[in-house]
């Protein structure tokens, strides 16, 4: 029997697996906002998590944890001195998963994988550059008439 036996497969070997976490650990700390399928966001979220409540021990023992689960040194740098600062207020919850669409190929559900409370990058209109409007012509107005009515208007 297989009771108590449920992980996210995602349909590869557990190297693989383990791998494809590991990356998708890497991207989310380094951009703090990812686009992945539903399945692989679910089985990275719990591991997300305990990355930030293993950096917000702030030990050398929780930095080599860590490191197991994210191989990238300065990411690992990054988690410790902005994220875990960011979070020394909140017990658990530090990602959400919000739902995008789906995947043209194969119709997989698109999700965003992201962290609670992050930075959100600025647009060009908080900068204060607005984006100019072009001016339009009218309607009909850039047309193109057929031959025999361009001779008979005058074109």
């Amino acid at each position: 029997m297989r009771h108590r036996k449920h992980r996210y497969r995602l349909g590869r070997v557990s190297e693989h697996r383990t791998a494809m976490l590991r990356n998708l650990l890497v991207a989310l700390f380094r951009h703090e906002r990812i686009t992945t399928t539903l399945a692989k966001a679910k089985a990275a979220q719990p591991l997300a998590d305990r990355v930030i409540t293993l950096a917000k021990r702030e030990s050398l023992h929780a930095r080599r944890q860590v490191l197991t689960l994210v191989p990238d040194r300065e990411v690992v740098r990054r988690i410790f001195d902005q994220v875990a600062a960011r979070y020394a207020d909140r017990h658990g919850g530090y990602t959400r998963i919000i739902k995008d669409g789906v995947r043209a190929g194969d119709a997989a559900p698109l999700v965003f994988l992201e962290l609670v409370d992050r930075v959100a990058p600025k647009t060009d209109e908080a900068r204060g550059r607005a984006k100019a409007k072009k001016a339009r012509a009218p309607k009909g107005a850039g047309r193109r008439q057929p031959a025999g009515q361009q001779a008979a208007a005058g074109g």
